[in-house]
């Protein structure tokens, strides 16, 4: 579905002048950043780019169309000639005093979007830096960016942005490259458990799962990602291990997935470490199906209070939530580093396979779709 960005002009994609009245070319100046992180959004996202601003008492006397016009035009040029092009450009000329739907934080000056069924106006911004910004994109169902200025500021009591920037590269990074997080819940008769996880982290984590040495395998998935992870899991171990580690991996793989996003940027594939006696090799790809094949064998029942039969339920039912591609190998003789580099190596991999890849926001597939 379509979506755009229905941007505000004067105060934020130019500075407003001390009359608030922008007819001359002296007056035109840029607010800082936004050729340069406005182009990346661009050239990075498929957002449509429209202005949407008012222009109080365009075409009268005190602002007429001749004094408007030339600077406006100079204005798209330059965008323009930065790979900036605007879908549409929508402009109210009433005064408040008028009342009219049509000027914001109305939304008559829209009702094409509102009116057409392809158009994803929740996944659509309004960006502006007044509170009729914000205003305009609760009334429109978007997402709202109130970009900090010298001129006007949110009182108590006005609708509450979901950003506030203090720059253009605020703008651009909660649109085009926001916080890769989730939290997933799962509960049932046999567990209780919650995930957070934050993909660009440090690899800090607070794990709890009542099996101190999956905790430890856990622990390591963290630190070798460098995701931050929280896992609290309550289960029926009295039973046994079962249910508590396939039900933190299902939670897990879910949690992951909707960290992931739109999948743009990503590297998408991803690994093989050594530790001491043993060899591990963990690929990954993050290309939306599930599929685990498993090239590890244990002699021993448990390491530490982990029974060896669940290393490939774990690994697998995680596979089948995230909808990724795992292909596990192992070898080694000590049953404890054999395990610990397998994780050590799922680490690395997701880490490489999740990495945004510098300023290249294309899905890294030929299919359109991830």
């Amino acid at each position: 579905m379509r979506k755009a960005l229905f941007i505000d002009r004067d105060g934020t994609l130019v500075e407003e002048p001390d009359d608030f009245q922008l007819d001359s070319f002296e007056k035109l100046r840029f607010r800082p950043g936004v050729v340069k992180w406005l182009g990346r959004i661009a050239a990075e996202t498929d957002f449509e780019l429209v202005i949407v601003t008012n222009q109080d008492g365009l075409g009268t006397d005190s602002f007429p169309e001749e004094s408007f016009r030339p600077v406006h035009e100079l204005m798209l040029k330059i965008f323009e000639g930065e790979g900036i092009r605007f879908a549409d450009v929508l402009v109210d000329r009433t005064f408040e005093r008028d009342g009219a739907p049509t000027r914001k934080p109305g939304t008559g000056m829209l009702t094409a979007y509102i009116d057409d069924s392809d158009f994803d106006l929740s996944s659509s911004w309004v960006i502006g830096d007044r509170a009729t910004d914000i205003e305009l994109g609760k009334n429109l169902g978007a997402r709202t960016v109130f970009l900090a200025g010298p001129n006007f500021g949110l009182r108590e009591g006005d609708p509450e942005p979901e950003v506030v920037a203090n720059d253009w590269e605020d703008i651009y990074s909660a649109i085009a490259a926001p916080p890769r997080r989730s939290e997933m819940k799962r509960k049932t008769s046999e567990t209780d458990i919650t995930v957070a996880i934050d993909l660009d982290g440090n690899g800090s984590s607070e794990i709890g799962t009542g099996l101190p040495f999956f905790d430890h395998m856990l622990e390591q998935l963290a630190k070798h990602s460098g995701f931050d992870l929280a896992i609290k899991a309550e289960g029926d171990l009295h039973i046994d291990e079962h249910h508590t580690i396939e039900d933190v991996a299902i939670t897990l793989g879910e949690a992951f997935l909707g960290a992931l996003g739109d999948k743009r940027g990503i590297g998408r594939y991803g690994f093989a470490l050594p530790m001491d006696d043993c060899l591990a090799q963990v690929a990954v790809d993050l290309g939306g199906r599930n599929w685990c094949v498993w090239e590890a064998e244990f002699k021993r029942e448990k390491i530490g209070d982990m029974p060896t039969e669940m290393f490939f339920h774990f690994f697998k039912s995680f596979s089948d939530k995230a909808l990724c591609n795992l292909n596990i190998k192992a070898e080694g003789t000590n049953e404890h580093h054999k395990i610990e580099a397998i994780f050590k190596a799922f680490a690395r991999s997701l880490k490489m396979a999740a990495a945004r890849d510098g300023g290249d926001r294309s899905l890294p597939t030929t299919k359109g779709v991830l």
